[in-house]
């Protein structure tokens, strides 16, 4: 569809996985584009990362385990390097050419960012991923929230590597990252290693 001048709203992602598939897809699309004489500055595109039914699924078997001292923690880490993967894809060699064309990048959009446990703080995924470039959808209760007493800090590529390593404490307890992201989806279950999670 981007090859053929469409803009898209990619929806319901939930993995790092999924996410590197749609921003290549997006890529090759555009490039397809151009080849084809298209005109890539008109075809815009969002990837709409879920947020807090990650938490929601992962806290649940967190608590199971006995280890509420991770709760509330892998949404937020897993959209910090999905940025960050952003960034590299829409900020490297490939990625030059389309945009001397006009291509604009696919660009992050938070979805899901209202709290469901009550325990955490309201505006808790807001303030957590604000950064350039991204965009931040919150339904009626967060917007009022976040108005009355959010915080306003660039947050999205702070602790990083803290981020990256909540995966693997994660895995040592029994919490299988790809399972809680297909669970999170809707999607059925079975068990995998660990996630690469590098950028």
């Amino acid at each position: 569809m981007t090859a053929r001048g469409y803009s898209i709203n990619v929806t319901l992602i939930f993995s790092l996985t999924r996410h590197r598939q749609v921003t290549e897809a997006y890529v090759h699309g555009l490039e397809r584009l151009v080849a084809s004489g298209g005109e890539p500055s008109r075809v815009h595109s969002v990837a709409s990362f879920f947020v807090s039914r990650v938490d929601t699924e992962t806290d649940r078997r967190l608590a199971e385990a006995g280890r509420a001292d991770l709760t509330g923690r892998l949404a937020i880490a897993n959209a910090k390097l999905a940025y960050q993967h952003y960034k590299a894809l829409f900020r490297g060699d490939r990625w030059t050419e389309l945009a001397a064309r006009g291509a604009t990048p696919q660009r992050c959009l938070w979805a899901s960012t209202s709290v469901k446990d009550p325990s955490l703080r309201d505006t808790l995924y807001v303030e957590e991923l604000i950064g350039p470039e991204t965009i931040s959808t919150m339904p009626a209760e967060t917007i009022r929230a976040f108005q009355d007493h959010g915080r306003v800090e660039l947050r999205l590529e702070s602790d990083l590597d803290e981020a990256q390593y909540l995966f693997n404490k994660l895995y040592a307890v029994g919490v299988d990252y790809e399972d809680v992201s297909r669970r999170s989806s809707g999607r059925g279950s079975r068990s995998s290693s660990p996630p690469s999670t590098s950028w």
